[in-house]
């Protein structure tokens, strides 16, 4: 072999190897999925962006000019082997949401997830579940796993509770700490995180893959409020969806953040400051209300956020479990 073609495939063999811990994303935008993957399908807080009556230079253009970026969080779990998908979330975006999912998947004929999970019952988690029903799909026994509240907030309240009396969807009950294995090589557990609970509890998932696994946790009050300590929470993970609804305090001018508390981008940056770079690198702020900077990857709080060695997650981005 002569020295070219030695050089060609230690390169090959080094990225090849490198893939293994890397917790950069795969951007496919959209190609088909091999391997057990998360897909970010929405990475915008409950009510969307634009946001509903908003007269801020933030919205304005958008209003005119929708971003086909700019969708509810959630997101997509690929599992190719058994020809399966899960959704993360049932946002008011679902049905471009289940169109994507379904791009990264081989399957041409299934449109809908085996399964959906869901964290709590605030607008932009939940809501789309309005389109099972036999207004839109009609879908039958569409399987949901929802915590003890939430299931009893969706089975006691309409429209809700048609869906399950129409049998559209077949409600799975989680519990904190209880591992759901969706097949051999993927499982998932729901854990309690404290958040404004008027109508359900509120979880986080950890998502687990045959190489990998990720924390997914779209909406939490304070990191100091939770019984359990996020730094361990990201060292035992490889990739960690955390909630960065607002940038900083300057974004709520207009609202009492005792109201809506969420750890702000710069309090968790300053939390995580210590942490070495690789798991540094773990972090995705997801989750993003409409007056966050971040949202705009030409930002000052974007560039902020990655030269701190942050990530952000962003739609289509892949990362392989």
């Amino acid at each position: 072999m002569n020295s070219k073609k030695t050089y060609l495939f230690l390169t090959i063999i080094i990225f090849s190897f490198g893939c293994i811990t890397d917790s950069s994303p795969i951007k496919t935008k959209k190609d088909k999925v091999a391997d057990v993957s998360i897909v970010v399908l929405g990475n915008v807080q409950d009510a969307g962006s634009p946001h509903i009556a908003c007269k801020k230079e933030c919205c304005r253009e958008l209003f005119l000019k929708p971003n086909p970026l700019r969708k509810v969080v959630s997101l997509g779990l690929i599992d190719p082997e058994n020809d399966d998908s899960y959704l993360f979330e049932a946002t008011p975006n679902i049905a471009e949401q289940l169109k994507i999912l379904k791009s990264y998947t081989w399957n041409k004929e299934k449109e809908l997830p085996a399964a959906v999970f869901l964290t709590h019952a605030h607008i932009g988690h939940y809501t789309g579940l309005m389109y099972f029903g036999k207004e839109a799909m009609n879908a039958q026994e569409q399987s949901v796993f929802a915590m003890p509240k939430m299931r009893e907030f969706l089975e006691k309240n309409g429209p809700w509770s048609q869906l399950v009396k129409n049998k559209n969807i077949r409600l799975q009950t989680l519990s904190s700490g209880t591992i759901v294995q969706l097949s051999p090589k993927i499982q998932v557990s729901a854990f309690s995180v404290p958040h404004r609970d008027e109508y359900s509890e509120t979880v986080g998932y950890r998502i687990k893959g045959p190489y990998k696994s990720a924390l997914f946790i779209p909406d939490i009050d304070k990191w100091s409020k939770w019984e359990m300590d996020i730094l361990t929470e990201i060292a035992e993970v490889d990739y960690a969806f955390l909630d960065a609804t607002f940038y900083d305090a300057a974004e709520i001018n207009n609202r009492d953040i005792s109201e809506i508390p969420h750890p702000f981008i710069v309090e968790s940056m300053e939390l995580f400051k210590t942490l070495p770079a690789k798991e540094k690198s773990k972090i995705k702020f997801i989750h993003m209300n409409h007056t966050n900077p971040a949202l705009d990857e030409s930002s000052d709080a974007t560039k902020t956020i990655l030269e701190n060695g942050f990530g952000i997650a962003r739609m289509h981005d892949v990362f392989a479990l």
